[in-house]
């Protein structure tokens, strides 16, 4: 990290303390019980649907009012602004893979750990799966890297 964007001391802190007001936030509208999350997939219950939209009402207020009054991250200086992945097959691939992944266990990664807290052990089968199937595919992606990067006389 440059100079210019040091962190400031409190922001390990506060990121520790965001994840304790989301992950509260979704043990109390019970979206960390895969009970409740299959319910939605399966449009018998569509209380996750009012939490995703509060979500999103928060989300889009601090993303378009804060650039209002800052220009920088108050606690990183990092300057504001959007990242753009465009829609390519990897994203679509991934997205559909996370979806079924999603359906099948009935809680996204976020929540998974948000029910732990309210003593769902068997969802470490899932987390633990979450890891194995992030490093095969880190291993895949660096894998693919090699074998298409190009060679060189030295090589």
């Amino acid at each position: 990290m440059s100079a210019e964007h040091e962190q400031h001391p409190l922001f390990l802190p506060l990121v520790f303390v965001g994840g304790l007001i989301f992950g509260f936030g979704l043990g109390f509208s019970h979206m960390a019980q895969p009970e409740v999350v299959l319910s939605f997939l399966q449009f018998t219950d569509f209380g996750l649907l009012f939490v995703m939209f509060g979500a999103a009402i928060v989300t889009g207020i601090t993303f378009f009012g804060v650039k209002q009054f800052r220009s920088t991250a108050p606690l990183t200086g990092a300057v504001y602004g959007r990242r753009l992945k465009s829609l390519d097959r990897n994203v679509v691939i991934g997205g559909g893979i996370f979806g079924v992944g999603w359906g099948l266990s009935g809680i996204c990664p976020g929540a998974a750990y948000a029910s732990l807290g309210i003593g769902n052990f068997p969802i470490l089968y899932g987390i633990v799966g979450m890891f194995i199937g992030a490093y095969i595919q880190g291993f895949w992606r660096s894998t693919r890297a090699e074998s298409t990067a190009p060679t060189t006389a030295a090589d």
